[in-house]
């Protein structure tokens, strides 16, 4: 198993979408269903995009127009050769918070 995919998918890791400006930009990328989540605690960051699966993807808790509340974003990669899920829930106003990945099979 590849390292960074099994560190990453124990526990939770601090994770940015910065990438995106304003809480409209990353309303923008989530509403094409592609959003870019990076993990700050690998060396030089590892930045993820994802497909998001809207099933899974939780936005009522957002406002956006305001820059308020949060998201649960989850959508589907393959990282090293890894088929995983990649999980995020990120604060709109600041767009940090806390993810990890999941293993789907290698």
């Amino acid at each position: 198993m590849d390292e960074l995919v099994q560190r990453l998918a124990e526990g939770d890791h601090p994770v940015v979408t910065q990438r995106y400006n304003s809480a409209e930009e990353l309303k923008q990328a989530i509403d094409r269903g592609y959003v870019l989540v990076k993990f700050t605690a690998t060396k030089g960051g590892t930045e993820l995009g994802s497909r998001l699966d809207p099933t899974l993807t939780h936005l009522q808790d957002a406002d956006f127009t305001q820059s308020t509340g949060h998201v649960h974003l989850v959508g589907n990669l393959t990282l090293n050769y890894v088929k995983v899920r990649c999980i995020a829930d990120v604060d709109i106003a600041t767009r940090e918070g806390k993810g990890h990945l999941e293993i789907l099979g290698e």
